[in-house]
């Protein structure tokens, strides 16, 4: 169970009882997947940022001023703690999951899952292609092509290499063949595209294509089953 309090200064502190204990949890879901990386082991903040940007970018995209500023609101929150050690005159401040961390992290992972999101430009300019010309349009797709195998081969490179985390290589590799079958989707798709474009008269006419036939084969496609069923 969770509930928001409104303190006397107009800060919302959001609390949770899990299992007969009241801990306090961040206010918004960016700070989990620190809290997860936290939890595999201690990182500095550059380090977070390094690590986020490696693995988590994937999935869970955040603006780099942010990695910054979680990890700080964590340690108000006593879901984390700083420490600082100094080589000469520099400072370098390292965090490390606390208990009530763990236990905020556990919570997390037991609530329902906020509706999966996609910012996806390019495929919103081919939504738009007939505001353009075929030659736009193809080199969009073309774009969207490049992209993907650049990110496959990303992928490649990072299940190719030793597994940082080799006790939880059996869920990294869980996430990491969705992660690979979307890219190889995005890619099979850009393939597609671009063949039928050609029988296209512009993006205004598209001549003799099966558009409505394309459709009903969609809509047939269109009823997923349920597991079991």
């Amino acid at each position: 169970m969770t509930a928001s309090l409104v303190l006397p200064q107009g800060h919302i502190l959001h609390v949770a009882v899990y299992e007969e204990r009241i801990l306090t949890v961040p206010q918004t879901r960016n700070a989990y997947p620190l809290l997860g990386l936290l939890n595999l082991r201690s990182w500095s903040t550059y380090e977070l940022a390094q690590q986020v940007q490696r693995s988590l970018h994937w999935f869970w995209p955040t603006a780099e001023r942010r990695l910054y500023d979680e990890p700080k609101l964590l340690v108000e929150l006593g879901l984390a703690e700083a420490t600082e050690e100094f080589t000469g005159r520099r400072a370098r401040r390292e965090y490390r999951i606390t208990r009530a961390g763990r236990r905020a992290l556990r919570l997390w992972i037991n609530e329902p899952s906020a509706p999966r999101t996609c910012e996806f430009e390019a495929l919103a300019k081919v939504f738009f292609a007939d505001a353009g010309s075929i030659h736009q349009l193809e080199s969009v797709i073309d774009g969207i092509a490049a992209e993907s195998i650049d990110r496959i081969k990303q992928l490649g490179e990072m299940l190719e290499a030793e597994a940082p985390f080799p006790k939880r290589a059996h869920v990294s590799v869980l996430a990491m063949q969705l992660q690979l079958e979307q890219e190889e989707g995005v890619l099979h798709w850009s393939q597609w595209a671009r063949t039928q474009i050609k029988q296209w008269r512009s993006t205004k006419d598209p001549g003799d294509w099966p558009t409505e036939a394309l459709r009903a084969e969609l809509a047939a496609r269109a009823h997923p089953r349920a597991p079991g069923e």
